[in-house]
């Protein structure tokens, strides 16, 4: 590496995906000078703990405590922080940017809860902080957004940004396990943390939505803001009788642009089975992006895991290494930092199509009033599905009904009133459907040039 020019890291957290990122940076160090054309060298890796450092063999020498004197050192150029939370890290981060140093991350929270302050104390220092690997590990997503599609005007964004909710939702549709035997199968894997809440309850891909839909709609979207609901309430019943009317349930993080503003929301929902992100198994993740001009991207591929995280922090390393970054950074001008708030819809103000069970008294008149709820708060039926009693002596069935398109508000004013019906005796479970959504490529009225200017 002596003839090529080098620059300076520092990984700031060894545990997984850090511990990956110092192994490539060492082992791979003459292959990605051979590719790049600049030499990333590892100055340092910065921990309290380097026991896991050791496990993997690195070198004693990069230890380092001392995190002052790791991103001072003027052969350091680039601060890559690993450590995860958003008060640790966020000070790190804040230190590495007065520092005038570069900055590469993988953590969505932080920059879902404070992107927007952070870039804009980078512009201020000159600097760049890139962070490929925040949303869906080796999926470029954030390159997409900021590359080719950073022209088009998208309209819908939807992905399975979680590899551990999606795991544990194959499980319980191809094995047929309960919510809590497919996490225990997934935590004895390593495929699930030993707390699992940020990600079954949705959270996390809640983090990864806010990062991307401020790129993608160029606005500057609120965390706080994002209708979350998990998968940790799913019941196998239902993700069988969605399999019986032809759907598989996933965990879904969407963004969709209305005629009043932008729906950003997280929640489990049952899609076609012929919907390409249906075809999402296990641990893998994809993003479907709908473009005006574009039409129908999808982006698939593993979407977290040591290697490929690491993978993505290296490609952030190298863009920085050779420029790329900061000219994006300096020039693109759809960075949160550079846009206004956007005008986020609150969950009421969504139409959609939706899944409703009710555990019914199998009486003459029951469906009825059923329907009649419906009717009254404008809601169409779609389908029933309801199978005979399993004894003579159950007083219940379950009914299953799928409906048209209605107002998210109207579906709650109806299943709160049908809950409170002597005639049904557990609380009705509704699930959101999510269909295609629809391509927008030839469609155009070319004559109205507002459309088409409009971000």
């Amino acid at each position: 590496m002596s003839g090529r020019e080098q620059i300076g890291v520092v990984v700031v957290g060894c545990g997984t995906v850090g511990g990956a990122t110092a192994q490539i940076l060492t082992l791979q160090a003459d292959k990605l000078a051979r590719r790049v054309g600049v030499a990333p060298a590892l100055r340092a890796i910065v921990d309290v703990d380097f026991t896991h450092a050791k496990e993997l063999g690195l070198d004693e020498n990069l230890f380092c405590t001392d995190l002052d004197a790791a991103i001072e050192a003027d052969d350091v150029q680039i601060v890559v922080e690993l450590v995860g939370g958003t008060t640790v890290a966020k000070a790190i981060v804040e230190r590495a940017i007065a520092a005038g140093k570069h900055v590469v991350t993988a953590n969505k929270a932080l920059l879902a809860h404070h992107g927007a302050e952070l870039l804009a104390a980078a512009r201020l220092r000159e600097t760049v902080i890139a962070f490929e690997a925040s949303c869906a590990g080796a999926i470029p997503i954030i390159s997409a957004l900021t590359g080719e599609l950073a022209c088009d005007r998208i309209d819908a964004m939807y992905g399975i940004v979680n590899g551990t909710c999606n795991y544990i939702l194959t499980a319980m549709t191809e094995h047929d396990r309960t919510y809590a035997e497919a996490l225990a199968v997934a935590q004895a894997g390593g495929l699930a943390e030993a707390d699992p809440t940020l990600d079954v309850t949705g959270v996390d891909s809640a983090h990864k939505l806010t990062i991307m839909a401020d790129l993608a709609f160029r606005r500057r979207t609120r965390f706080e803001k994002i209708y979350v609901e998990g998968i940790d309430q799913l019941e196998v019943q239902d993700i069988n009788y969605g399999k019986e009317l032809g759907y598989v349930v996933k965990l879904l993080a969407i963004a969709r642009r209305q005629e009043t503003g932008l729906s950003l929301r997280v929640h489990p929902a049952f899609i076609s089975t012929r919907h390409p992100l249906a075809w999402v198994s296990g641990p893998f993740n994809a993003v479907s992006v709908y473009g005006e001009n574009s039409g129908h991207t999808m982006y698939y591929g593993r979407g977290a895991g040591d290697r490929p995280t690491a993978a993505a922090v290296i490609g952030d390393i190298a863009s920085v290494a050779l420029g790329n970054a900061q000219r994006q950074f300096q020039t693109l001008n759809i960075w949160p930092d550079r846009r206004e708030d956007a005008d986020q819809l609150d969950i009421e103000a969504v139409r959609c199509r939706y899944y409703l069970r009710l555990q019914a008294e199998d009486h003459p008149g029951v469906f009825a009033r059923i329907a009649n709820i419906l009717g009254d708060n404008d809601i169409s039926i779609s389908s029933l599905l309801q199978h005979e009693p399993l004894t003579e002596t159950d007083e219940s069935v379950p009914v299953v009904i799928t409906t048209h398109e209605a107002m998210e508000s109207n579906i709650r004013a109806a299943v709160d009133e049908m809950n409170h019906l002597d005639v049904i005796k557990q609380p009705c479970v509704c699930i959101h459907m999510v269909a295609e959504h629809p391509e927008q490529t030839g469609t155009r009225d070319w004559g109205l040039g507002t459309r088409l200017n409009a971000e």
